[in-house]
């Protein structure tokens, strides 16, 4: 990590070494009664950065994905995702602690690289978290409250699901009409819980793999040798089953990870974000690490791929963890764990409702969407924007008529490939920038943050993100094997990428920003405004998380 920096003044200083392409003059292009409020502390970056979007995808999703590619494949999955997040996410911080305006990315991509590109990634992102309403096909938000019923599940089945469905669906919009403030909050409660969670599980995976399980039967490696480390997809022998059961793990594990970009959206209505946010950007390889990659790990340890109750199609799956624990003999706890996984569903979606109303925010903002969703309350909630977006949550109700595990595998299909795209948009938004630097000679390490990994990492989190959407939906080619609602989940986003950046381009007259032509000066001065030292702590709570926010280890 000691190929980055960040200085929270640095770019203060050298401010007036900027060339100036703009007629805003460092100002905010948005008209005054528009803006969102910088209502998210400190705190609540911190705890959004390590534990925010941490959901279903890994104490759930990981259940496919241990049946398809066996312990190692599942590791070895995670791992190679975990590269790409965290390239992606060196790439975003550096774009946006300089940058910390309303509509992250989607803003970024407009001044960088083109209108029409930046038209396409932003709503690319928001059905990505939403719904394309074209053929009904389903995202992140439903995906959350339907796997929400799939956990409730665990102690009652006799219960319609849309009982349940319902219960989530009003605490999430609740949670988002109290504000950004009101957000941040509960996330920070939920982000608190999910980190104290996922690392009991870990310590509790550790000892009950070493015998210390009321059974007192010691696992080890056990389900490493049978019924072995890979999967032989499909029943396809030899290391082509092996490496395929590898790749069909790539794109769940993305569906995990997606949503860590989400600290960018959150840049516009962040305190001080020229000291917060670089700290929440290096946050990120520590969950990675911990989070992702030793979940899975002990995932893999204490569960045999072949457990019947991996199956989310079943009516029985459930998660791997419980699965674990009750195995072991450990009894009370895994309702206990359920309850706990059940707060990181809620969690989840309301982190998606968040992000995708301010990336409605953001696109109308770009002129890409109707202005009225530009609305907000004297306190900077765009409460259109989110009322909009919850509406699309109620096709969660695909869990009542339909099996909710199966139903939680066609939603993550698309969130996966929607996600990946959107990657696939911030790194090449980022090749753009660091293209519009060198012309235009700024230094980078006047930044706010940087690392020498550039622009490496950006070309590593463009084409692997790429490849990965491109062969996602691979295993319907097989013999015998086409399904028509797979194909669709994962190709009809992909294909309509293309088509609406070159329909956009066409429409909108518009044509890729020279690199000389870059603005790197409009909002400066606001944000310049916005940044503070900060005070010192009152007591050793604001102590804790002083140090958690600024003095991180590196």
């Amino acid at each position: 990590m000691g190929a980055e920096k960040t200085d929270a003044t640095a770019y203060q200083t050298s401010k007036d070494k900027l060339s100036s392409v703009s007629d805003h003059d460092g100002e905010s292009i948005l008209p005054p009664q528009h803006t969102l409020k910088r209502k998210l502390e400190n705190r609540h970056i911190a705890m959004i950065s390590i534990g925010g979007v941490i959901g279903t995808g890994l104490f759930v999703g990981t259940a496919n994905s241990l049946m398809y590619g066996g312990p190692i494949g599942l590791l070895l999955g995670y791992i190679v995702m975990g590269t790409i997040v965290y390239c992606v996410m060196i790439t975003l911080g550096e774009m946006v602690a300089f940058l910390p305006i309303p509509g992250g990315h989607i803003k970024l991509a407009e001044r960088f690289v083109d209108p029409a590109f930046s038209f396409t990634l932003g709503w690319n992102y928001w059905y990505s978290w939403m719904i394309s309403s074209l053929l009904l096909t389903f995202v992140i938000i439903p995906a959350e409250i339907a796997a929400a019923a799939l956990l409730i599940n665990y102690w009652n089945n006799t219960v319609n699901n849309s009982v349940w469905v319902i219960m989530c669906f009003v605490v999430v919009v609740t949670i988002n009409m109290l504000g950004a403030g009101a957000y941040g909050e509960a996330e920070f409660v939920f982000a608190s819980i999910k980190v104290i969670t996922i690392t009991g599980l870990i310590i509790l995976g550790i000892v009950i793999d070493l015998g210390g399980g009321p059974n007192h039967d010691r696992i080890g490696f056990r389900y490493w040798k049978d019924p072995g480390p890979f999967v032989q997809y499909n029943g396809i022998g030899g290391a082509k089953g092996r490496f395929l059961g590898w790749w069909a793990v790539l794109t769940q594990a993305a569906f995990s990870f997606i949503g860590t970009e989400i600290v960018a959206i959150a840049a516009g209505e962040a305190k001080n974000p020229r000291r917060t946010l670089p700290k929440a950007i290096r946050r990120v390889y520590i969950r990675i690490l911990l989070f992702y990659i030793g979940g899975t790990l002990i995932v893999g340890l204490l569960v045999p791929s072949n457990n019947p109750l991996l199956q989310l199609n079943s009516g029985t799956a459930q998660s791997p963890f419980v699965i674990a624990i009750e195995t072991a003999g450990i009894k009370f706890l895994p309702s206990i764990v359920n309850a706990c996984l059940l707060t990181s569903a809620w969690s989840a979606a309301s982190s998606d409702l968040y992000t995708a109303s301010r990336a409605v925010y953001g696109l109308a903002a770009s002129g890409n969407a109707y202005k009225f969703f530009l609305k907000t309350t004297r306190n900077g909630l765009p409460y259109v924007a989110v009322l909009f977006c919850a509406s699309f949550s109620l096709l969660a109700f695909m869990a009542v008529s339909t099996n909710a595990g199966a139903v939680f595998n066609w939603l993550a299909n698309m969130s996966s490939v929607a996600g990946l795209m959107s990657w696939f948009g911030i790194s090449v938004t980022y090749l753009r920038f660091y293209k519009g630097m060198q012309v235009q000679g700024i230094d980078r390490k006047t930044l706010p943050y940087y690392t020498n990994l550039q622009p490496y990492a950006a070309w590593w989190g463009a084409i692997s993100s790429f490849t990965v959407c491109l062969f996602s939906g691979w295993s319907v080619f097989l013999k015998g094997s086409w399904n028509t609602s797979t194909f669709v989940t994962n190709y009809l986003l992909f294909i309509t990428w293309p088509i609406m950046y070159l329909g956009a381009r066409y429409y909108y007259g518009t044509k890729p920003v020279a690199p000389e032509d870059m603005d790197f000066k409009s909002d400066i001065a606001e944000i310049v405004a916005d940044s503070y030292d900060e005070p010192p702590p009152k007591n050793k709570t604001e102590a804790f998380f002083q140090w958690l926010a600024f003095n991180y280890p590196t």
